[in-house]
């Protein structure tokens, strides 16, 4: 059982950087991925960023350079830096945790940037 909590949205101007949390009740090393994932108006649920339990990541083309996905296990937290945002950027941030058989998500949090 895992329980996750982000945290860090608000609203920014273009250009800004904010930094997202996610805080797992459980160990975030049974799982097998963490991610990031967002849902802007009007558009599907896509993925972010993930990080492995190796420490491998990878980013969405629109993201990369600007976002960076970081893991703390003795925090049981994971961490979207995100710089350079752009009006684009706004969505509704989910937290992730990938395991074989289940996924767990957080409840999410806005972020909304302005031109």
């Amino acid at each position: 059982q895992v329980q996750l909590v982000e945290s860090g949205g608000g609203l920014v101007q273009a250009g800004g950087s904010l930094r997202l949390s996610c805080v797992a009740s459980g160990s975030i090393r049974r799982a097998n991925a963490m991610g990031w994932y967002r849902q802007g108006p009007g558009k599907q649920r896509e993925d972010v960023a993930t990080i492995t339990s190796g420490g491998s990541t990878n980013y969405a083309d629109s993201v990369k350079g600007r976002f960076t996905i970081s893991r703390d296990n003795a925090k049981n937290t994971v961490y979207l830096q995100m710089n350079n945002l752009k009006p684009e950027d706004t969505a509704v941030y989910y937290c992730m945790a990938a395991f074989w058989a289940n996924n767990f998500w957080g409840q999410g949090t806005q972020v909304t940037v302005s031109s």
